[in-house]
């Protein structure tokens, strides 16, 4: 129960001993003070890595062809290797864990692409219906390649943001047809990406058709697709059965590292999680630490409380004062000490990380930072709860007071 009298004389305790309980309160506050920042920093790092892979699944393996840099089989390094439908099909219809997959086709250099008066220079990328997946495309306008495109080789095309306005300008373009290279293509959707300026000023085409109008033949330049909820050993797993699968078809070595090149986003995200996951524990270590010397000062502080009271607690023992009522009273006192303190520091860096979020831009690797309330919270209560058994030691140093020997103290 609330006793008004214990609480007045714990307010006029702390009102004598001004700087002793400033200097207390400010060592718990700038404990949890750091922890929140340096847990809202950690969290600005996580959402720059995460950024990181915002134009790309997560979950995707992407390889593309190389240049043989070992002999194989009697033949000499520096053959180049050149992928082609059967490889795409044959990876993504027998390689075990393949979920969504395309190939690409690209049409090296930037394209003339011309409607009405206006012209523009734009880089073409010919694709599967999958790769709107891969490449996590947002539709705007329309759709996107879909399986008939491919199959019947039509001429469409899906435009970026950047192509429409600098074609179109605000003018609608679904159902209009481009040229591109002279070669009139109907266009059925428009797009944005999250990834760079580049990405928006792409036009994708049907890959059957790109191959068929551009001379292509059978020939395509990367093979991607998602591996589903696979593991990371699974992934590897994944990607050395399709470097095996190429190497044969192509007669190289498969341990030859020039030869192809696979991105595996899986091993890459993984990669970027444990070193986040190692700063996050380093962060913890430090925050801690800060937090323990804090309530390592709070029970010195209330130690020395202890001793400056001897006469005063003898007294009260020797009037009828429980040693109940005596640890109830210290740790009172070291509890309100602690909550207050860490309230302003939690309030002050959140504060802090409030501040750095509006005034500083994202950053590629830093983006973002703040830090979970709930985490905050707990990390306050767990500050309050260790006030207590700060304040613990020092009442039942008071409890054990005898009061002879405290009436005698100087």
């Amino acid at each position: 129960m609330f006793d008004f009298d214990t609480w007045q004389e714990i307010f006029e305790t702390l009102r004598r001993n001004k700087l002793r309980t400033a200097l207390t309160g400010f060592s718990v506050a700038w404990g949890i003070f750091m922890l929140v920042v340096l847990l809202g920093s950690g969290t600005g790092m996580a959402n720059g890595v995460v950024y990181q892979f915002r134009d790309d699944a997560i979950n995707s393996i992407w390889v593309s062809a190389g240049q043989t840099s070992k002999p194989y089989k009697g033949m000499q390094p520096g053959r180049r290797v050149q992928m082609d439908n059967r490889d795409y099909n044959q990876v993504t219809g027998t390689v075990p864990g393949v979920e969504v997959s395309s190939a690409r086709f690209n049409i090296f250099g930037n394209q003339q692409v011309v409607y009405g008066k206006e012209t523009g220079n734009f880089i073409i990328r010919s694709v599967h219906p999958g790769h709107r997946v891969l490449e996590k495309t947002k539709i705007l306008e329309g759709r996107y390649v879909n399986q008939f495109d491919v199959d019947e080789f039509r001429k469409v095309a899906v435009i970026g943001v950047l192509v429409k306005s600098g074609l179109f300008r605000d003018a609608p373009a679904l159902g209009q047809y481009i040229k591109i290279n002279g070669i009139a293509f109907k266009v059925v959707g428009v797009f944005d990406d999250e990834g760079s300026e580049q990405e928006r000023e792409m036009i994708y085409l049907p890959i059957s058709t790109a191959q068929r109008t551009f001379n292509g033949q059978n020939k395509i330049s990367q093979i991607l697709y998602t591996t589903g909820e696979a593991d990371l050993p699974q992934s590897e797993r994944m990607a050395g059965e399709t470097k095996q699968i190429l190497a044969t078809n192509h007669d190289f070595d498969p341990d030859d590292q020039r030869a192809l090149f696979v991105n595996n986003n899986v091993e890459n995200f993984q990669r970027f999680v444990g070193l986040m996951n190692g700063i996050r524990g380093f962060i913890w270590v430090v925050g801690i630490g800060t937090l323990l010397a804090g309530v390592v000062g709070v029970s010195n502080i209330m130690l020395v409380a202890v001793k400056e009271r001897t006469r005063e607690i003898g007294v009260r023992k020797a009037v009828g004062a429980t040693p109940g009522s005596l640890i109830s009273l210290i740790l009172q006192e070291s509890i309100l000490i602690t909550a207050v303190a860490g309230y302003f520091g939690l309030a002050a860096g959140v504060a802090i990380l409030e501040i750095i979020t509006r005034a500083v831009p994202n950053a590629d690797f830093f983006r973002d930072p703040h830090v979970d309330l709930k985490v905050a919270i707990y990390a306050t209560l767990l500050l309050i709860v260790a006030g207590a058994v700060a304040g613990f030691f020092p009442a039942r140093r008071a409890a054990a007071v005898q009061p002879v020997e405290a009436l005698r103290d100087e």
